[in-house]
């Protein structure tokens, strides 16, 4: 009769000591940092959104000093403009740059397939959309508020002897460039959020380039009684409202923007959340 030996099969020490492999906010957060900076896409981008903002403020306040210089008629449009709102021309150009760019983020893997992958290493799904938020919105957040000092540098020293002129240390001025960057770091988490919320890039930067730009040029054509009451609560416009030096009539104060515009970004997060957990990839 014969026997039969089994032998347990052994386990070497490198397998021993490896960890658990464990999904964890730190790690997504690099995945989607290292993602982020694999695109070319992304550095081309948040180049020219940094040229839009520094080189529009450049123009505008070049502009300024020239008609200044030369004794003509100003332009109604600067006869109250100053150092800040010249500088910050290029905003409306670079939040278009930045708002595209967050759309491609996540609208972007939708459109490769590799949204599948993403979420299989997450399964839990919200983490990736808040990391994908948090990093990009970082992102815009820094290249906005160096785009908004830079242009302001340059273009004090251009209007410079002029009645526009100002300093940093004049009242409202830091406090107007620090909200254009964060304007700017919050149109980036907007646009992430609407590529998770319509998984498009056609579709999200459709409806990001409409809430921005067209919207409120329909909503000028409402009779003054709406309009004054609507409009101040855009998201464009309550976002102007937040780097605005002075404010004006039909407008809101800088804290009020801040607000209406941080509950236009959570309500995107929550429509896009939503849609994340509830649907298939």
């Amino acid at each position: 009769m014969s026997t039969v030996t089994t032998q347990a099969p052994t386990t070497t020490p490198a397998q021993a000591a490896r960890p658990p492999y464990k999904v964890t906010g730190p790690r997504v957060l690099r995945a989607e940092w290292a993602k982020l900076w694999s695109l070319r896409s992304t550095w081309i981008t948040l180049g020219l959104a940094l040229l839009f903002v520094l080189g529009f403020g450049l123009i505008a306040t070049a502009r300024y000093k020239s008609m200044v210089t030369s004794g003509g008629h100003m332009d109604p449009d600067f006869a109250s403009a100053t150092a800040v709102s010249l500088s910050l021309f290029g905003i409306s150009f670079g939040q278009l740059a930045l708002g595209v760019l967050g759309v491609l983020v996540t609208a972007g893997e939708y459109s490769t397939g590799m949204i599948r992958s993403t979420l299989a290493a997450v399964p839990r799904r919200l983490p990736v959309l808040w990391s994908k938020a948090g990093v990009y919105g970082v992102v815009a957040l820094i290249v906005g508020t160096l785009g908004a000092f830079a242009a302001f540098l340059f273009g004090s020293g251009i209007v410079s002897g002029t009645h526009a002129a100002l300093s940093f240390s004049d009242a409202g001025v830091l406090r107007s460039l620090l909200g254009a960057g964060l304007y700017l770091g919050l149109i980036g988490v907007i646009g992430v959020a609407l590529g998770a919320l319509l998984r498009s890039v056609a579709g999200g930067i459709s409806v990001l380039v409409g809430a921005l730009m067209l919207v409120p040029g329909l909503v000028s054509l409402l009779p003054s009684s709406w309009k004054n009451d609507i409009s101040q609560y855009l998201p464009s416009n309550a976002g102007e409202s937040m780097f605005a030096l002075h404010h004006a009539a039909n407008t809101l104060t800088p804290g009020a923007g801040l607000a209406v515009f941080a509950g236009w970004t959570v309500l995107a997060l929550a429509g896009a959340a939503y849609r994340l957990v509830r649907t298939d990839a």
